[in-house]
């Protein structure tokens, strides 16, 4: 994975988008900061923290995604490899339903995806500094340019979805405490849905409110 870093940025994902356009997809490719001014979260909300947080975005071609990975729940997988990394480093964060990062019960942070042209790009906010009372912020102090590294090495080995899966499903159970916003495509508006009854599907989709949801995004 090439990583372009750069000290400042409107929007790593509206970036990469743009440089993909202008000099075509050869390899996998990350643009990463530590400072973004119109960051993009879920649904289009903006996430752009504050300078010396985390922002990162990459793409690759779908045909070096894991056999087995539903397309639809790629920001679980994503999300999950990095948790995992996290944690190895001494932190306590966990993974919200379906791409949200926690401390204990604040997010810190959160991943969306999507697919073009047979290219999946993939974005990732992720607190490492105070920002307001409602967030929080990663536990542990972490080498941006090491866990990058490390990060990028664990996704070209193509892990299995089945094996992410399997731990992620015993973790789903810390977001039966809260809620999660579910898009209506009858009308284009979105509520918020307790997850408390929400049931975990073998490719990432939950069953909710006698509804089959993926997260989307």
């Amino acid at each position: 994975m090439e990583i372009l870093y750069l000290k400042s940025v409107e929007s790593t994902h509206t970036y990469l988008k743009n440089y993909i356009k202008n000099n075509s997809y050869t390899k996998p490719f990350c643009v990463t900061t530590q400072y973004q001014t119109q960051g993009i979260g879920s649904r289009d909300n903006s996430w752009n923290g504050v300078e010396g947080n985390l922002f990162f975005s990459f793409v690759i071609d779908k045909e070096m995604l894991p056999s087995d990975l539903p397309i639809q729940s790629s920001s679980i997988y994503f999300s999950f490899i990095l948790k995992e990394l996290l944690v190895e480093h001494g932190s306590n964060v966990w993974l919200k339903w379906p791409n949200d990062f926690y401390i204990n019960d604040k997010k810190i942070g959160g991943t969306i995806t999507n697919l073009s042209n047979d290219l999946l790009y993939c974005g990732i906010g992720l607190n490492l500094n105070f920002v307001e009372k409602q967030f929080g912020f990663l536990d542990v102090q972490i080498d941006i340019k090491d866990v990058l590294e490390e990060y990028f090495r664990r996704i070209e080995e193509e892990v299995l979805w089945k094996h992410i899966f399997s731990k992620y499903s015993i973790e789903f159970t810390k977001s039966k405490e809260y809620t999660t916003t579910i898009d209506n495509q009858n009308n284009s508006k979105s509520k918020k849905s307790s997850l408390k009854n929400a049931t975990l599907n073998s490719d990432g989709s939950i069953n909710i409110e006698n509804k089959k949801v993926f997260s989307l995004r």
